[in-house]
């Protein structure tokens, strides 16, 4: 698949912005001692990807854009293996706090997947329906 410069550039900007929130919202929470950063980007990453992908689906915008916002933005933001050595660590020290971990990250990714691409679905038709009226 030929990839032009634009959207190459636009998931470079959405992948530097997204790996600063992730790095940012680790640094807060770190002092914790739970990865809650991780938790927290991969559900809020989820639910973004959800309704983007819903919301691309109805309003279909410029390939650029769509590339940017998901693979760029979503794909620097959430990270599979932080989660991966998050959970071996806790699984050494922590058993118990390793399976609400990987449980809330699980279910709570696909769940809050769904809700966003219900939640766009609905918004994006509305507004579809709007602008046609008009």
């Amino acid at each position: 698949m030929r990839q032009t410069v634009k959207e190459i550039v636009a998931i470079g900007i959405g992948g530097a912005i997204g790996t600063s929130f992730r790095f940012l919202l680790n640094t807060w929470t770190l002092t914790t001692g739970y990865p809650y950063g991780t938790l927290i980007e991969n559900i809020v990453g989820s639910f973004l990807l959800g309704f983007l992908t819903s919301w691309f689906l109805v309003i279909v915008p410029k390939e650029w854009l769509k590339k940017g916002l998901g693979v760029g933005l979503c794909g620097g933001f959430t990270t599979m293996s932080t989660l991966a050595a998050d959970s071996v660590l806790l699984y050494s020290h922590h058993p118990f706090s390793f399976l609400i971990y990987v449980a809330a990250s699980l279910f709570g990714g696909i769940g809050f997947a769904l809700l966003g691409y219900l939640l766009a679905s609905k918004i994006a038709t509305r507004r579809k329906r709007e602008v046609a009226g008009s």
